[in-house]
């Protein structure tokens, strides 16, 4: 069964690809939760991938910078 308040996203970087989940009330969208955020992104099962290809490191829990976030998408792709 899956959770209905996780919501996957892609995150963007100057030099990473952040995949994991965020934590957000059902139907909400990805932009309000964004707006509201103070000054981090807050992501479970956290991968973070450089540009180029290489896997960096997983974390259970993992704090973004909204200053570095340049692109955010629901999904994990």
């Amino acid at each position: 069964m899956a959770d209905d308040s996780k919501t996957k996203v892609t995150i963007l970087t100057a030099n990473y690809r952040i995949k994991g989940s965020i934590d957000m009330i059902s139907g909400a969208r990805v932009t309000d939760y964004f707006i509201e955020a103070k000054g981090f992104i807050a992501l479970t099962d956290a991968e973070v991938w450089e540009t180029g290809g290489r896997q960096v490191f997983t974390a259970p829990f993992l704090n973004v910078s909204r200053d570095h976030i340049q692109v955010i998408v629901p999904g994990s792709r």
